[in-house]
């Protein structure tokens, strides 16, 4: 049998957002032995070991396995950065190890697309870039019915996370040549479109020096994904002028955008003037305060939708690959949009797309 791995009790503890005290009380062990327990300086007894795994409701199993991946900090990107808490932020990366686990697992059952990418790091000018990427991708200028299904099909590993704060926007980072994008759930669709774009800015635009990279990257992927999700040619043509907040309203649903996103993108073009942009904002706060007007239905994973429907056919369910992989199955839950909230369902079948066994 493998030794306690202090890594993964670090990373269980991370994703629970627990100081060192609050386990230790929770635990039964002493606020000195869990220090020397996470630092491997002391092997814990079976005992101590199931106490703590109840603590952080986690299987023991868990605390057994191998090393594991992590994403580097430095290459995680956070657009509220100034808000984000240490506990907030280290638990969105815990989760983001989580999702390496996972993928890793699907990776040694499927075949999976790869990256299709354009690199534009060196010029980094967000405009080009999408327009770059939307030729690469054969999108024209066509507007995006659903986001996440395209980044999947191009590759890009989407996780979703359920972190319940507002704080934590989305951040996206490479693990070698593989792409990973994890979006706040908690998150309109159309602010969560705007983040998974925004995401994709970074991808994009700033591999080679991660995406943490100051007010001058978040610009970048800003102006990258309103330029991705609202193509200028399609803008022009669909709303040469705007003329009222009725006209807004119904364009963001083209584009499948916040009113607000909409309203900028129309003022950045020059196709509104600066007293419109500003009574347009009074109109959007107004009438609606902070909520998103007629909101778009959810986004989910497609690649998993498929998954699930094949490990059906299998009488494999989403607990079977918690069990396999030790972790407890709110996380993978909390990773795959809550696909298939009840395992005593199987997912409908509304796809002919099929997944290759390896």
């Amino acid at each position: 049998m493998m030794q306690f791995n202090p890594a993964r009790l670090e990373l269980a503890m991370d994703r629970r957002r627990f100081t060192a005290r609050a386990l230790a009380e929770l635990a039964d062990v002493t606020v000195v032995s869990l220090s020397q327990i996470k630092t491997g300086k002391q092997l814990p007894q079976e005992t101590t070991i199931r106490r703590i795994a109840d603590a952080l409701e986690y299987p023991p199993e868990f605390f057994y396995g191998n090393d594991f991946d992590t994403l580097p900090a430095e290459a995680v990107s956070f657009r509220s950065l100034s808000s984000v808490t240490q506990r907030e932020r280290n638990a969105a990366i815990a989760a983001g190890g989580i999702a390496y686990l996972v993928s890793d697992w699907l990776h040694s059952k499927y075949t999976l697309p790869k990256a299709n990418f354009v690199d534009a790091s060196p010029e980094r000018d967000p405009a080009t870039a999408a327009r770059a990427l939307r030729q690469t991708w054969s999108l024209g200028e066509k507007p995006i019915s659903n986001l996440i299904k395209l980044l999947e099909s191009k590759g890009i590993r989407v996780f979703s996370l359920a972190e319940n704060t507002k704080n934590v926007d989305a951040f996206s980072c490479w693990r070698n040549d593989e792409p990973f994008i994890f979006l706040n759930t908690f998150k309109t669709t159309e602010r969560s479109r705007f983040d998974a774009a925004h995401e994709l800015g970074h991808l994009v635009l700033h591999k080679h020096g991660g995406s943490n990279q100051g007010l001058q990257a978040e610009a970048e992927a800003n102006a990258f994904a309103s330029s991705f999700l609202m193509p200028l040619a399609d803008v022009i043509s669909e709303m040469p002028r705007a003329h009222s907040l009725k006209q807004i309203l119904h364009g963001k649903k083209r584009w499948g955008v916040s009113a607000a996103a909409l309203t900028y993108r129309l003022h950045k073009i020059g196709l509104i003037t600066d007293w419109q942009y500003r009574t347009f904002n009074i109109q959007l706060r107004s009438a609606f305060k902070n909520s998103e007007p007629d909101s778009m239905a959810r986004e989910t994973s497609t690649l998993w939708k498929m998954v699930l429907e094949d490990l059906w056919g299998q009488k494999l369910t989403r607990a079977d690959i918690a069990k396999e992989l030790n972790i407890p199955h709110g996380e993978l839950e909390n990773l795959l949009f809550g696909l298939t909230a009840s395992s005593d369902h199987p997912p409908s079948k509304n796809s002919n797309v099929k997944l290759s066994l390896v």
